[in-house]
């Protein structure tokens, strides 16, 4: 007999996955994994037998329920939900890391599944993250009882409109190392054989990030994700440098083993000062004059076509830090706002951060993330008979 799972596919933001009520789930971590490995289609790196799209922007997993979680954080959370970045080419499920575009479309599922009641105009959803051990608090707006999808916010990277949704993650700063600065500065110099002494901000909320200038690499920072990616030594030194900051960060005790042991985190930014440069998707100029900097993200050793969200809340942060490697790129006359505008790949993108120095130390009050999400499919998916025997890497 064949075994299936009720699943549901979302767009949220600029990726999609997989969504999976935790009782349709084995507790046991290790079937569990080899079950969402079957139903993704991996180790293959086109994920053919499987829903996955051979792409890290498109296989995810998001797992949510209601029942209760151990843990002082979760108090007063309305749902429970953990992150998965699903390997292709290898038989892994990534726990560690949470991905920001898809946290948008918990509270959608959750209202769909009947999890929770929708309530008009907006829910407001109270999401215990299992990944970082942290509240998210998400704002859907609803009509007639259920989540809206038509609406006039448009995000870069995602054609058409859709019903904004907010999310906010200032509960997070810290949550992978410790410490919104995990090394307690705002810039350190990072000595990396073959490379030399290399200045970095590492900052984390939403996930650990390190940034670096686009100018220390050799690039001019709005270069798009092709002429990166096609630059094999460039993509070594990205992947060195992260594992020297993972390393320095403590998520890691060996700098070469990154890509194995932490392939997810932290993520890698380059930075630089606004300039001109085409949407990679559109083809449309987009002027130096429309945003305060530029970041080209890299993540699962790719770079990034859009940005991701906890990247986005990140990198907002980073820019409100004076002494940050973000802060000193970003326009003078607007490290005072509430609002950050940055320039990706495929357009510009805007959070909300502020951020109070108290004690000593820096606290975040508000980084949000303004994203859209849809509904896809739902139905059931369908295990490969020999789903146990997969060998997790």
């Amino acid at each position: 007999m064949v075994l299936s799972i009720p699943c549901m596919i979302l767009r949220g933001g600029t990726s999609k996955g997989i969504y999976l009520k935790d009782t349709d789930l084995p507790q046991d971590l290790l079937t569990k994994k080899k079950m969402i490995l079957s139903i993704f289609g991996s180790p293959d790196r086109r994920q053919i037998d499987g829903l996955g799209g051979a792409d890290p922007l498109t296989s995810k997993v998001c797992i949510i329920g209601t029942q209760p979680f151990k843990n002082s954080h979760a108090a007063g959370a309305d749902l429970i939900y953990s992150f998965g970045q699903v390997g292709i080419n290898d038989a892994f499920v990534d726990f560690r890391a949470l991905c920001g575009n898809l946290t948008s479309g918990v509270g959608v599922f959750a209202i769909w599944e009947k999890l929770i009641k929708g309530l008009e105009p907006i829910t407001v959803v109270k999401i215990y993250n299992t990944n970082l051990n942290r509240m998210l608090t998400a704002e859907i707006p609803v009509k007639n009882g259920m989540p809206m999808e038509t609406g006039n916010y448009s995000i870069p990277g995602v054609p058409g409109k859709g019903a904004k949704i907010n999310v906010d993650f200032s509960d997070t700063a810290g949550a992978s190392t410790g410490k919104l600065l995990p090394t307690g500065n705002p810039i350190d110099v990072l000595k990396i054989p073959g490379i030399g002494a290399l200045e970095s901000s590492m900052v984390d909320i939403g996930n650990a990030h390190v940034f670096v200038r686009a100018t220390d690499l050799g690039l001019k920072g709005n270069e798009n994700s092709e002429q990166i990616d096609s630059n094999p030594d460039l993509l070594d030194r990205l992947e060195i440098i992260r594992g020297h900051a993972a390393l320095a960060m403590g998520i890691i005790n060996d700098s070469e083993a990154s890509r194995t042991e932490s392939p997810a985190t932290p993520l890698i930014a380059i930075v630089a000062p606004s300039q001109g440069y085409c949407n990679e998707m559109t083809g449309t100029p987009i002027s130096s004059d429309q945003c305060d900097f530029l970041s080209r993200l890299m993540f699962m050793q790719q770079a990034h076509k859009t940005y991701a969200g906890t990247s986005t809340v990140c990198t907002g942060v980073a820019s409100r830090i004076p002494g940050t490697i973000v802060h000193e790129v970003c326009r003078h006359n607007t490290r005072q706002n509430l609002k950050v505008l940055f320039g990706h790949p495929s357009g510009i993108i805007e959070t909300e951060s502020k951020i109070e120095f108290n004690e000593s130390q820096y606290k975040v009050s508000r980084a949000t993330l303004g994203r859209t999400a849809r509904r896809i499919m739902e139905g059931e998916v369908f295990l490969h008979q020999n789903f146990s025997k997969i060998k997790l890497r």
